[in-house]
């Protein structure tokens, strides 16, 4: 029989299911960088990014509506995105979701609108877009969704050819990019995109699929998945769940005693807000009293109470004990978070302070005693995401706040961050590595205005060269230089500086290429595989080596990169 329409329901799973399917894949998809370095990057970025949005989704329940499953799907992805393709994941779903929010059911012709207005959103995101990258493949399927209007309104017919063809433009994608093709790989991101479709669909042509979200991190704090097994002596017998439908959006501190109050009636607290619905999860002994404390913010729905004693006997009580501590430690943690939050609204208001995404102990210091008021543990390792800039942002009390990335595959992340901000004006200096920071952070004057600071740093940004060492973890062949798994590799800022066996000599091998006649200083961040006699012993051969230069060696304790080198 044919298929016609996809409901609420049937695209919720469809959804976990393309995210599960993402998270299952993400290290293959890992290997299709064209870079052989030692991080999580696409497929880890995009799987953080869509588990974010399948969190919410899961807290949805088995009967979604239409409308609070784009806002779920949007809302989750956006303050989740990490890393460029996370970014432009989350703009795909916002623009398909502000198409299907306004249906109750979705048919070709919608979908093929939605597809579009995907397409749409992300290459505006995206301030130089590139071909052969996730855009195109996105492009390609929205373009044959077109295509397809008229010729069939059976939708596994329909998303069977938009997929193929998203994969035919997936399997193009080396000769757009030339680095790809040397690299003998196709776009990551891209295949990100394609997996998570093939997911979808197999839902659709009635694969069973476990929908089973185990945990991820939300807006409002840690969100630990309840299972619906406890143990045979259970402290609180009744799980209770609803939906609170807000007469208006909670204010911070309305949410944070009502939480407060449920800590005190019971343990396995979720509760996740947006402006007009929240979600609530509690287990109590006396269900009425969260319901009461709970009609004062709004009406109820999708109530749904269970008697745990009595449908779960047989499981260990571990298991909840372990939950319960989980919660508790969430909970205490954001009591502090709030008297700190307090605290420091007490104190005078800067006018313009600093977020500095940093990794390593040593950077972290040194960025602080430059002037950072607020460090993001994150880089090349691991990219923070929009929410964990959002709230990097909350936590400064300036009126002019800037962000300095240092990684340029964080710089989406932060600008989308940014775009979220009313109350203070957001300022994200484009820094793609450490040095850029360290720079910017430098050529800040507390005498001009923020706006003539955003300036003058960025503008300082092109005075200095960047240069990293790391290590391949597969063989590969970039920018002509054949690349062997363990190689050493010097980074430099448009590509790959230099290779070889010893760490040494690749290193002096990529100042050469970074330093000339007007270079001044150059500076050493050794990291934490590195001692600080083999540090000392490199820089004092930088001296010697370029005797015009002041040579600076510090402490940088940052992993996967053995040094990272500025010149200037």
């Amino acid at each position: 029989m044919a298929i016609t329409t996809i409901d609420a329901p049937m695209l919720s799973k469809m959804f976990l299911a393309g995210a599960k399917n993402l998270e299952a894949k993400k290290e293959w998809i890992n290997e299709l960088n064209v870079f052989p370095v030692p991080d999580g990057d696409t497929g880890t970025n995009m799987t953080m990014t869509i588990m974010s949005a399948a969190a919410e989704v899961s807290n949805l329940g088995a009967e979604p509506t239409m409308a609070d499953l784009a806002k779920a799907i949007s809302s989750g992805s956006l303050r989740g995105a990490r890393g460029n393709s996370g970014v432009i994941l989350s703009q795909l779903f916002r623009g398909f979701t502000r198409e299907i929010g306004k249906y109750q059911e979705l048919d070709a012709i919608v979908l093929s609108e939605a597809l579009q207005k995907a397409v749409e959103t992300a290459y505006k995101a995206v301030m130089k877009p590139k071909e052969g990258t996730i855009l195109t493949v996105a492009k390609g399927a929205a373009d044959k969704a077109m295509e397809m209007i008229g010729e069939t309104e059976d939708l596994t017919v329909f998303l069977d050819e938009v997929i193929k063809h998203a994969e035919h433009v997936l399997s193009k994608t080396p000769e757009m990019l030339p680095v790809l093709k040397q690299a003998g790989v196709v776009d990551s991101g891209g295949q990100g995109l394609v997996t998570v479709l093939r997911g979808a669909y197999d839902v659709l042509m009635g694969k069973e699929i476990d929908y089973t979200i185990e945990s991820t991190a939300t807006a409002g704090g840690s969100t630990v998945k309840i299972s619906k097994q406890a143990e045979q002596d259970i402290k609180f017998g009744y799980c209770t769940e609803f939906i609170i439908v807000l007469n208006q959006p909670l204010s911070e501190n309305e949410e944070f005693e009502f939480k407060a109050y449920l800590d005190s009636i019971g343990d396995s607290i979720v509760v996740v807000a947006d402006d007009e619905i929240t979600k609530v999860h509690v287990h109590t002994n006396d269900p009425g009293l969260a319901i009461q404390r709970a009609l004062t913010f709004g009406s109820l729905s999708k109530i749904k109470i269970d008697n745990m004693r009595e449908e779960h006997q047989e499981k260990l009580i571990k298991d909840a004990q372990k939950v319960a501590a989980e919660q508790k430690a969430e909970n205490d943690k954001r009591r502090s978070l709030q008297d700190s939050k307090a605290e420091k609204e007490q104190q005078p208001k800067k006018d313009m302070g600093f977020v500095s995404v940093s990794i390593g102990e040593g950077l972290n210091e040194i960025f602080k005693g430059l002037g950072a008021d607020y460090i993001i543990a994150g880089g090349q390792t691991m990219n923070p995401s929009t929410e964990d800039v959002l709230n990097a942002i909350e936590e400064v009390n300036a009126d002019n706040i800037f962000i300095l990335p240092n990684n340029k595959n964080i710089i989406l992340a932060a600008n989308q961050a940014a775009s979220l901000i009313e109350e203070k004006n957001v300022f994200v200096i484009p820094t793609k590595t450490v040095p850029q920071g360290i720079t910017a952070l430098i050529n800040f004057m507390p005498d001009s205005t923020a706006k003539e600071n955003a300036q003058r740093m960025t503008e300082e940004l092109s005075n200095v060269s960047s240069g990293q060492v790391t290590y391949a973890v597969r063989d590969t062949l970039i920018d002509d230089k054949s690349i062997k798994q363990g190689d050493y590799m010097g980074i430099g800022d448009s590509g790959i500086l230099s290779v070889g066996r010893d760490m040494e000599t690749v290193t002096k091998e990529m100042v050469a290429q970074m330093a000339d006649e007007d270079s001044a200083i150059i500076s050493v961040y050794y990291g934490e595989d590195v001692t600080e006699d083999a540090a000392q012993k490199l820089g004092a051969e930088l001296e010697e080596q370029y005797p015009d230069c002041e040579v600076e060696v510090h402490y940088g304790g940052q992993p996967i990169y053995y040094y990272v080198i500025s010149v200037e």
